[in-house]
C-alpha cells in the first residue's frame, strides 16, 4: 500500500516539476527575444540619427555650393 501511495505522489510531482521546468524554459526564450529585440531598435535607432546626419551635411554642403558665385569660363 505505501508503494502505491508514493506512486500517486510522486506523479503529480514529477507533472509538476515538468510544468515548472519549461516555464523557466519559456520564460528564459522570450526574455531573450525580447533582449535581440531591442538591441535591434537600439541599431536601428542608432542607424536612422547617422543617416540623417549624414543627409543635412550633404544638404547643408549642396547648398553651401550653389550659394558660391559661378566663375565665367575662360574663352
Amino acid at each position: 500500500m505505501t508503494t502505491s501511495s508514493k506512486t500517486a505522489v510522486d506523479q503529480p510531482v514529477s507533472l509538476f516539476s515538468k510544468t515548472r521546468t519549461q516555464s523557466m524554459s519559456l520564460n528564459r526564450i522570450i526574455s531573450e527575444r525580447d533582449a535581440v529585440s531591442e538591441a535591434r531598435e537600439a541599431k536601428t535607432a542608432r542607424l536612422r540619427e547617422q543617416r540623417l546626419e549624414k543627409e543635412a551635411d550633404e544638404m547643408a554642403a549642396a547648398a553651401a555650393l550653389a550659394a558660391l558665385p559661378k566663375r565665367a569660363g575662360k574663352r
